[in-house]
């Protein structure tokens, strides 16, 4: 789990409610009727934006803000100097019965066409229309959270506005001005607190995780037209590290990895 994600949204929910609870009532901010306006409006307005299919995936996209799975990038070209490894003293052939203990799908594709013998301008091309698509994919579901903190505080200033029409319909009753304008403005505190505290937040959330995940498919297809080109496999670590920033660099390999680079310098 993204222990971020959750400290953040927890975390923001209870200051606000210490907040509340040391200057008023913390039950005269709960309002039945302004979060179905809100919540409502909200899910039927991204409904009229989304196909239902789309809009269903909602469950899915929200579980990936909340994963925490951020690979190592020093390990994706520890692997990558092993296959360039192995290909110069095997061949490129090789790297077929390597594939076969490899998870990742993208790395697996580009390994394939490699050893099929493809022009390496159709290797990238291939596999950068694949990353296009990727990317395309994580946008959308990005918009849907980008479109629900958009639609939160426009219902919230609706609810607030059906409130202040009840409130001015009853204004010969002055003891009901101030608890009528209190609940017309619940609405618009509960569109606020939603959209930026939960839908923007988790928008933007996918957006580094979908950026982290594009960067090491880059960095696995510039490895893997370097292992096809026949470069040098420290060449290749290199290469790769200038995708890393200097802080996470790991200078040294270690254990078989670092064996394999000296063998194949030999």
């Amino acid at each position: 789990m993204d222990l971020a994600s959750i400290i953040g949204v927890v975390g923001g929910i209870v200051l606000i409610v210490i907040s509340i609870a040391t200057s008023g009532d913390v039950m005269g901010f709960i309002n039945i009727p302004s979060v179905v306006v809100v919540m409502g409006g909200t899910v039927a307005a991204t409904l009229v934006a989304y196909p239902l299919p789309k809009f269903l995936e909602i469950i899915s996209i929200t579980k990936k803000a909340f994963q925490s799975k951020s690979s190592d990038l020093n390990i994706v070209i520890d692997g990558i100097n092993e296959l360039a490894n192995k290909a110069r003293k095997e061949g490129l052939l090789s790297l077929e019965e390597a594939s076969e203990n490899i998870n990742d799908d993208f790395m697996k594709k580009g390994i394939m066409l490699v050893v099929d013998g493809t022009d390496p301008e159709l290797v990238k091309n291939l596999l950068e229309t694949e990353l296009d698509f990727i990317s395309e994919r994580h946008g959308s579901g990005q918009g849907l959270f980008e479109a629900m903190g958009a639609y939160a505080p426009a219902f919230g200033m609706i609810g607030t506005l059906i409130g202040l029409i009840n409130m001015l319909a009853t204004l010969d009753n002055p003891d009901t001005i101030g608890p009528s304008m209190a609940i017309a403005l619940i609405t618009t505190f509960y569109g606020s607190l939603l959209a930026n505290l939960v839908f923007l937040p988790l928008a933007k959330k996918l957006k580094i995780k979908s950026d982290e995940e594009i960067l090491e498919k880059q960095i696995i297809l510039e490895g893997l037209l370097s292992i096809q080109a026949g470069e040098n496999p420290r060449i290749i670590g290199e290469k790769l590290k200038a995708f890393i920033p200097p802080s996470k660099r790991r200078q040294e390999l270690s254990g078989d990895v670092a064996a394999n680079l000296r063998e194949g310098e030999a």
